[in-house]
């Protein structure tokens, strides 16, 4: 069965469920909380400080969990500040703030929940790009411009074909108006993400899913991001290289340095080392380049004027945006109003939720495989993606103009922090809920430079792209047919999406719907690059040697007795009530499920 080979290869060598014998010299501050059984499975290769199932000190979590906040952060803000046009808010600083702290919120408890009782990896759930396309072409749609401004407000309420605030009612229902329509397009199209993972249609299609597939997937999603990555680093090389050296220093040269640190135990102080910097060498590295930025800028080196080069390095562009944003904002669910829905942008939302649901599957593995547990079976997945999907539909209910996905970057640095703790991500969906309700407080990161961020983007896009190619490990890279198949597959995933953008309205069938789901389909990198390679790899001819299928089936049998058993992917608190009925045994969600 292809499903069960393949997940072996995503964790490969590196597979271990408990930690690596480079632990922190915490014995007498700190007990990981590691089962028997798991310690049983320790592998030498794995060089992770805590595993998925370790549970690291309240203050270590604090801090772990700030950091992935801060990685993630960018591509969160991102999301409502590019919708910012398109929703008619460009200079509304409030409306933006209140959008920002609403994704952050709803992103915070999506984490929890996926964490919790989705794939229970150490995953983070934020907004995806892959609703922007579509949100887009519906915001570009005639009847949602946004009115001229100095326009008198009946014309402006004329041009929205009665879709504009009546006389009397607030101006913000311009910008409201278009939202709702954004949330009741999410919230259907996220119902077929929660079919698909509740039916167990992702398993069965994944049964059929090798490392020819999973590779391109998984390097694409790294590999699509160069352009966003070069543009943040053109903004300023230097300060941009200075990210990746900080970054490549804390992370690589100084990780085998224990720093000695001072605790209060027992009635007596201790000394102890601990690694501090392999731990935080994302936040170290992004904080010290954000410092060199915050000192050119009080010294005046950079330039002042925005059209010059190295001014995007300046840390007070955006300091409007902390004095403008509210102290304090709760979200609750339908605080712009009642949810729109029509066709045409339900269907163009349904190519974003299958675009995100081919990345998020690639997004288990390298997971899995970065935090030291097992591969995700079956039933995982099939629960991930139907918690996704509810999480779209919480994103839709809150009004965040986006839906929620796993993010690559937190992934990414789960491999360089070594730190895989399912405990320390929960960390951070309270944060990012608690942080959330204070506006000022993430307003602060709005002032991070771009050439800082695009820094950041080099070292964790990289990494998951190699991650995607670290896939091929078992099969035979000797072979024609594998290589035309690896090379097709990835090449064709940038090659369509460039064209296609190059393009645009080149599309034109008739159908205003059909046009927008083939181009979001299209101009998806991870998508096209999948689909190639799931097609091919299955329709050319091929031996399960060529394939790497017989290799993976001999690591599974030689680590058969090595491997702990897959009670990481369990429901807290529930397992002993599943398999008391065998009724549960049919449903592809849950842990009891049994497989063919």
């Amino acid at each position: 069965m292809h499903l069960t080979t393949e997940e072996k290869i995503e964790l490969g060598s590196d597979s271990a469920f408990g930690g690596s014998d480079e632990q922190p010299q915490l014995t007498d501050i700190v007990e990981p909380n590691i089962d028997e059984s798991l310690g049983q499975t320790v592998d030498k290769s794995v060089d992770l400080v805590y595993s998925l199932n370790d549970r690291p000190p309240w203050y270590l979590c604090i801090l772990l969990g700030f950091q992935h906040y801060v990685l993630a952060f960018g591509g969160i803000i991102a999301v409502p500040l590019i919708l910012a046009e398109p929703l008619c808010i460009t200079d509304n600083n409030v409306a933006k703030s209140q959008l920002i702290s609403t994704i952050f919120f709803v992103s915070g408890l999506c984490t929890l929940l996926q964490t919790a009782v989705g794939t229970r990896l150490p995953i983070l759930q934020g907004g995806t790009f892959s609703f922007i396309t579509p949100t887009l072409a519906i915001l570009a749609l005639p009847k949602w411009q946004c009115p001229t401004p100095n326009v008198p407000e009946s014309l402006s309420m004329q041009l929205q074909n009665g879709t504009s605030p009546l006389p009397g009612e607030s101006s913000d229902e311009i910008w409201m108006s278009r939202i709702r329509e954004i949330q009741g397009a999410i919230l259907v199209a996220s119902l077929l993400q929660i079919v698909l993972g509740f039916s167990g249609l992702v398993g069965l299609v994944l049964k059929f899913i090798g490392p020819l597939a999973i590779a391109p997937t998984i390097n694409l999603i790294g590999l699509s991001l160069f352009i966003e990555a070069g543009k943040k680093c053109g903004s300023h090389w230097g300060i941009a290289a200075l990210t990746v050296c900080l970054i490549l220093l804390f992370s690589q040269y100084l990780s085998k340095v224990d720093v000695p640190m001072i605790a209060y135990k027992d009635k007596k102080w201790k000394v102890f080392q601990y690694p501090l910097f392999k731990l935080f060498s994302a936040l170290f590295g992004m904080c010290g380049a954000w410092l060199v930025c915050f000192l050119l800028t009080v010294f005046d080196a950079l330039p002042s004027k925005s059209n010059q080069y190295g001014y995007s390095a300046r840390t007070d562009i955006n300091l409007n945006a902390v004095t403008n944003s509210p102290w304090f904002h709760m979200p609750y669910p339908g605080q712009w109003g009642m949810p729109t829905v029509s066709l045409s942008s339900v269907l163009g939302m349904i190519a974003g939720v299958l675009a995100s649901t081919m990345e998020s599957i690639g997004d288990y593995y390298a997971c899995a495989r970065l935090s030291g547990a097992p591969p995700p079976p079956t039933h995982a997945i099939n629960r991930g993606i139907a918690v996704e999907g509810i999480g779209c539909i919480l994103a839709a209910l809150w009004g965040t103009g986006n839906g929620t996905t796993s993010y690559s970057q937190n992934i990414a640095a789960l491999g360089i922090t070594k730190v895989g703790s399912r405990l320390v991500l929960q960390t951070t969906g309270v944060l990012m809920i608690v942080l959330g309700v204070f506006g000022k407080f993430g307003a602060v990161f709005i002032t991070i430079p771009d050439p800082v961020i695009g820094g950041m983007f080099l070292v964790m896009f990289g990494m998951i792209a190699a991650v995607g190619i670290s896939n091929l490990q078992y099969v035979d890279l000797n072979s024609s047919r594998n290589l035309l198949i690896l090379g097709f597959s990835t090449f064709s995933g940038l090659v369509l999406p460039t064209w296609f953008h190059s393009n645009p309205g080149i599309i034109d069938t008739g159908i205003k719907e059909l046009d927008q789901v083939i181009v979001v389909l299209f101009t998806t990198h991870m998508f096209i690059g999948g689909f190639f390679g799931f097609l091919l790899d299955n329709t050319i001819p091929g031996t399960d040697n060529e394939r790497g299928i017989h290799k993976w089936q001999d690591k599974v049998q030689e680590d058969g007795k090595n491997y702990c058993d897959l009670s990481c992917y369990d429901i807290p608190f529930c397992n002993s009530f599943l398999k008391r009925f065998k009724c549960f045994q049919y449903l592809p969600f849950l842990p009891s499920y049994k497989t063919s």
